[in-house]
């Protein structure tokens, strides 16, 4: 048994051919490896593994936030909304728990139900608390500016916006003491035309100046020449030497007011302009109405010299403070600089200067004809026939100009134009409505000229308010198209309602302060709203040019308002007084009620109720002309589409 079994050798078992399956199994695994060694530079790289589609921030999450050498197409395709991703044979069946990019790199697997794409915020950053960089939040304000110096900055726009629009209004209280004292009554009408003309001649042209030169020196000199023109009024030994003076006023004014606009615009993001604009309404509208209200009884405290006087110390303070607080590159910011002579030689010097001569021209012509002068005086005709001339050819230049002082897009497409021609006929009527409504109670209700003036109070309260709140409710429900359809709405109601008014539907008398109220609130509604939405409409580059744009024709729209309606008055009253006014004493009635509205209320009867009779037509066809300008302006704002405000962050 032992040697049997130590002699015997064991039985050979035949090996088993290898099956095809097992063959094809060794090759691929031989070719895999292969390929797997050779060098990656090499045109021929491993066999294309199957693609899945993968977030490109897991593949940056795996790669250490994206740095590393990954190869050139990794690196492309990562700025994609997703990357495509590999996997092996040995990978699907490890369950796919790990998944290789095409950089070679492993990369986690979520389970199914994660999302393909991570949310993100506004800001476009992962809001995974593991990513790399978490967002920082979008700064309060623009331009690199802290919080504290804003409202520094801020602090002097709206002085500087208060006590122009307190210089504008002065003079409509004040003007017969300064006339008298110049022994010059005639001239009453020059010392505002002069300061209207100056400023708003000047005001189009800032915006592409400042472009180029800053807005910190322009808005300076605005305040330095606004100061040095209220020192001079002061002074002033002449009437000439004043009307030069309040024309230095207004240069200065509508400087300061038109800049100070553009620099808000340059610090605060649009989403929450609406909220600052609420700011700049209220300044204006307090600045306005306490320079109309105070101007008389600064007069009689302490005299009219000394009403310009006491705004001097006021705008020096100003100017030292903006001269620190101002940053030098607002305005700048991200632009190459630029000398003077640049500037000058790329500025559109032929269109300012036409646009320059067309302002001055019309504003000439509209106030004094009529008012000053009739309208067949050959300086009202030659003004209209510059006016005429200089605007078409404005229009002509500005057509060919590279960097024209008013883009014509702002004026003739949508929604830039049916925006600033809304705001255009807002300031329109509503300066129609306070030029006729204080005739309206003098010569149909027959009440003092105080008495007029103070039943504009309530109407004028409604205006302020609903322009501050317009701006909050903007920022806070970021539409911009309600407030222009409900200041459209109101002001079309309003003028219906000042269309159909008769003497004695109303009663008491005060009642007819409330039929103003609807018109106001439109106005209200309409200014804060238009700026807003042109502003929201424009890039950041063109925020100066569509702002001073928008300022011109606005204060153009108010000359207008006066100007058409008054030329209406005029010719639709003498054509009323002939055909109503009966009597032997008729021809010199009508020429005492032609001299001043004044004699109305002294008049005999029947002569007194003729002459109502006269003015309550002529100021019914006048509120027609404004009805219909609303509906034209709420047919203008009517079909825009506006986008809502970015949310605010």
């Amino acid at each position: 048994m032992a040697a049997h079994a130590s002699g015997t050798a064991p039985t050979q078992i035949p090996a088993r051919p290898p099956q095809p399956d097992e063959v094809d199994e060794v090759l691929a695994r031989s070719l895999d490896a292969y390929a797997r060694s050779l060098p990656t530079t090499m045109p021929f790289l491993e066999a294309e593994p199957v693609p899945v589609l993968l977030p490109h921030d897991e593949v940056d999450e795996a790669n250490g936030g994206g740095g590393g050498g990954g190869s050139s197409s990794s690196s492309s395709s990562s700025s994609s909304s997703s990357t495509i991703t590999t996997t092996t044979p040995e990978e699907d069946r490890d369950g796919g728990r790990h998944k290789r990019s095409s950089n070679g790199n492993h990369v986690k697997n979520d389970d199914e139900t994660t999302p393909l794409l991570r949310d993100r915020d506004a800001s476009g950053c992962s809001d995974d608390p593991s990513a790399a960089s978490s967002p920082r939040p979008s700064p309060l304000f623009l331009n690199g500016v802290s919080p504290a110096r804003f409202w520094c900055i801020f602090a002097q726009i709206l002085a500087s916006l208060f006590v122009g629009c307190f210089d504008s209004t002065v003079m409509a209280s004040s003007h017969p003491a300064v006339t008298a004292h110049f022994r010059a009554a005639h001239a009453a009408a020059w010392l505002s035309t002069t300061f209207l003309l100056a400023s708003t001649a000047c005001q189009p042209l800032l915006g592409r100046l400042s472009d180029g030169l800053g807005r910190r020196p322009l808005f300076l000199a605005g305040v330095a020449l606004l100061a040095v023109g209220t020192a001079w009024c002061a002074a002033a030994p002449t009437l000439a030497s004043f009307v030069a003076a309040r024309a230095l006023c207004g240069v200065g004014a509508g400087g300061a007011i038109a800049l100070g606009s553009i620099m808000t615009s340059d610090l605060v993001p649009i989403e929450r302009r609406g909220s600052y604009q609420s700011l700049v309404n209220a300044t204006w509208g307090t600045g306005s109405a306490l320079g109309a209200a105070a101007g008389g009884w600064l007069v009689e405290t302490v005299g009219w010299r000394w009403e310009f006087g006491i705004q001097v110390p006021l705008l020096v303070l100003i100017f030292a403070a903006s001269f620190v607080a101002i940053p030098h590159d607002i305005g700048l910011r991200g632009k190459p600089r630029k000398t003077v002579r640049q500037v000058l030689r790329e500025f559109d010097l032929r269109g300012s200067g036409l646009l320059t001569v067309a302002t001055a021209a019309f504003i000439l012509g509209v106030n004094l004809g009529g008012a000053i002068l009739p309208w067949s005086h050959p300086i009202v005709i030659a003004s209209l026939t510059t006016f005429a001339v200089a605007f078409p050819t404005f229009l002509w230049v500005e057509s060919r100009a590279p960097r024209p002082i008013m883009p014509l897009h702002l004026i003739t497409k949508t929604p830039h134009a049916n925006l600033i021609f809304g705001n255009f006929i807002a300031s329109m009527l509503a300066n129609a409505i306070l030029f006729n409504m204080p005739l309206y109670f003098q010569a149909v209700l027959l009440t003092s000229a105080t008495t007029s003036g103070l039943r504009l109070v309530v109407p004028s309260i409604a205006s302020s308010v609903a322009g501050v709140s317009t701006g909050f409710l903007i920022t806070y429900t970021r539409r911009l198209k309600w407030p222009l359809l409900l200041g459209a709405s109101l002001a079309v109601l309003g003028n219906l309602v000042l269309l159909l008014l008769l003497r004695r539907d109303l009663r008491p008398a005060a009642l007819y302060v409330l039929a103003l109220v609807p018109s106001s609130l439109g106005t209200g509604f309409q200014f804060p709203g238009t700026f807003m939405a042109v502003l929201a409409a424009s890039p950041q580059a063109e925020q100066a040019v569509v702002t001073s744009t928008l300022l011109l024709w606005r204060s153009l729209g108010g000359v207008l308002g006066v100007a058409a309606s008054s030329l209406v008055v005029q010719a639709a009253l003498l054509h009323h007084l002939r055909r109503l006014v009966r009597g032997p004493r008729r021809d010199e009635v009508i020429e005492a009620v032609k001299r001043s509205v004044e004699v109305v209320a002294g008049l005999e009867e029947p002569y007194r109720e003729q002459v109502v009779r006269s003015y309550e037509a002529t100021l019914r066809l006048t509120f027609l002309f404004t009805t219909v300008m609303a509906v034209v302006g709420f047919l203008l704002l009517a079909p825009i589409k506006l986008k809502r405000l970015p949310a605010r962050k």
